[in-house]
C-alpha cells in the first residue's frame, strides 16, 4: 500500500511563499516530489496536513482554493497511478510512480487533466453549478475507467457504447446517461478545436438527447393548502415551508438564487438579483406575502436576505447546499401535512408557478420573462420589449388568489 501526503517546506523568510510537495512512502522507501504550488508560512496547518483556507472576502481566498483544487487533484491522481502499478502484478517502484506523474498544467496529455482544467475554470468565472456538474461527470468517468487515464485519441464508439450501457446498468435514466455523455461530448469537442485529437466521433452511437419528463407541478389549491398549514410547533418544516412559499412568491426562484440573495438587493421596493444560472438580471416586485417571511427571518447579521448562509466563513458554498437537502427532506413531511399525493420538493416551486400562470391566460413570453428562460430561443423574441411590470401584474394576479 502507497501512502501520499501532501507536506510544506517553510521559506526561511516569513515574507515568502514556501513549496508545497508530495511524499509518497511505499515499503521503506520516501519519495518527495516537488509541485508548482507556493503558499506563505502561516497558510499551513501542520497539525492537520492542509492549507489554511481563509474567509471568502479575503484576498486570499481564491488563489488558495485554486491551489488546494490543484493539490487534491494531483494527490488523486498519484494514488490512481499507484494503485494501478500495484495491481499490474509486476515489479514496480516509487521512481516508476514518478516517471508516470506528469504536471496537471500539461492538460492536453490526458482526458482527465482537461476535464479537471475545465473544472478549475469554470470555477475561477464563479460557475460554481457547472463546475460542480463538471466534477461529477468526471468522477463517476473515472470510476468507469477504475482511475485508468486516458488521451482522447483513445475515445471511440465502442468505448462510449459500454460507458453508456454501464451506466444503464447501474440504473440510471436515460435522462441522466444522456447528462454525462453531453458533458463529456462538450470537452471532447473543445479538445478537438484545441488540437488535441482527430474528430472520431465518439459519441455517435449514444444517445445525447433529452426525453420528455413530466411535469413536477402542483394546483393553486394545493399550494394555498401548504400556505395555509400550522407548523407553528414544527419550526423545520415550518421553515421550509416558507421558503419552499417564497420560492413561489417570486416567481419560482431557484434556491441558489434565494440562498445568495443579498440584503442590498432590496431597494425601492423591488428585489434585484442576477440569476446563478445565465447571469440575467431580474427585476421583482415585492410583496406582502415575500415581506411576512422576511419578517419572520429578521434577526440576521449576514450580509444575506435570508437564513440561508448565515456565516461568511468561506463554508458558503456547502451551507447553502445543506439547507438544499435538509429543506427538500422536511418537504416530504410537508407534503403530509397537506395531503398532498406527490412528494414535494423546492423545485415544484418553479414549475407551478408557470403553469398556474398559465392556465390563467398569462401570455407565455411574459411567464418566460418571469422565469429567466433568456437563453429560450422561442420566447426570446418577446423578451426584449417585455417590462418587468407585466411580469409582476402577472405575480400579482396569482398571488390574489392565495
Amino acid at each position: 500500500m502507497t501512502s501520499v501526503k501532501l507536506k510544506f517546506r517553510p521559506s526561511t523568510n516569513s515574507e515568502k511563499e514556501g513549496s508545497l510537495i508530495f511524499q509518497l512512502i511505499h515499503g521503506r522507501t520516501v519519495r518527495r516530489i516537488n509541485s508548482n504550488y507556493k503558499i506563505f508560512n502561516d497558510e499551513w496547518d501542520g497539525a492537520n496536513g492542509r492549507v489554511i483556507l481563509p474567509p471568502a472576502s479575503s484576498p486570499r481566498h481564491a488563489p488558495l482554493s485554486l491551489v488546494c483544487a490543484n493539490v487534491e487533484w494531483e494527490i488523486r491522481r498519484l494514488r490512481n497511478i499507484a494503485e494501478e502499478l500495484e495491481h499490474s502484478g509486476d515489479e514496480w517502484n516509487l521512481e516508476e510512480v514518478s516517471r508516470r506523474f506528469v504536471p496537471c498544467s500539461d492538460t492536453g496529455c490526458s482526458v482527465f487533466n482537461f476535464i479537471h482544467a475545465q473544472i478549475l475554470r469554470k470555477k475561477q468565472l464563479g460557475k460554481m453549478r457547472s463546475g460542480e456538474t463538471y466534477q461529477a461527470t468526471l468522477n463517476r468517468f473515472m470510476r468507469f475507467r477504475k482511475g485508468i487515464d486516458l488521451t482522447f485519441d483513445m475515445m471511440d464508439a465502442e468505448l462510449m457504447e459500454l460507458y453508456e450501457a454501464e451506466m444503464l446498468k447501474q440504473g440510471l435514466s436515460r435522462n441522466t446517461t444522456s447528462f454525462y455523455m453531453r458533458i463529456l461530448r462538450t470537452n471532447y469537442r473543445l479538445a478537438v478545436e484545441k488540437g488535441f485529437t482527430h474528430d472520431n466521433r465518439p459519441f455517435k452511437n449514444v444517445y445525447c438527447g433529452m426525453d420528455k419528463t413530466v411535469k413536477r407541478c402542483i394546483t393553486l389549491s394545493e399550494i394555498k393548502r401548504i400556505k395555509d398549514l400550522d407548523l407553528s410547533r414544527q419550526p423545520a418544516l415550518d421553515f421550509a415551508r416558507d421558503m419552499f412559499m417564497f420560492s413561489f412568491y417570486t416567481r419560482g426562484m431557484s434556491f441558489v438564487d434565494m440562498a445568495y440573495l443579498k440584503k442590498t438587493d432590496l431597494k425601492n421596493g423591488f428585489l434585484s438579483y442576477r440569476r446563478k444560472k445565465t447571469g440575467q438580471l431580474l427585476t421583482i416586485e415585492w410583496t406582502e406575502q415575500m415581506k411576512n417571511i422576511f419578517e419572520k427571518y429578521k434577526p440576521n447579521r449576514s450580509q444575506y436576505l435570508l437564513p440561508i448562509i448565515t456565516k461568511e466563513d468561506g463554508t458558503e458554498r456547502r451551507q447553502y447546499q445543506n439547507q438544499m437537502k435538509r429543506i427538500n427532506r422536511k418537504l416530504k413531511d410537508v407534503s403530509v401535512s397537506a395531503k398532498l399525493a406527490i412528494s414535494l420538493s423546492l423545485y415544484y416551486s418553479r414549475h407551478s408557478w408557470a403553469t398556474i400562470a398559465r392556465e390563467k391566460g398569462i401570455p407565455l413570453s411574459v411567464i418566460s420573462e418571469g422565469l429567466g428562460h433568456n437563453s429560450e430561443t422561442t420566447t426570446q423574441i418577446y423578451l426584449d420589449s417585455i417590462k418587468s411590470s407585466e411580469v409582476d401584474k402577472a405575480n400579482r394576479k396569482i398571488m390574489k388568489d392565495l
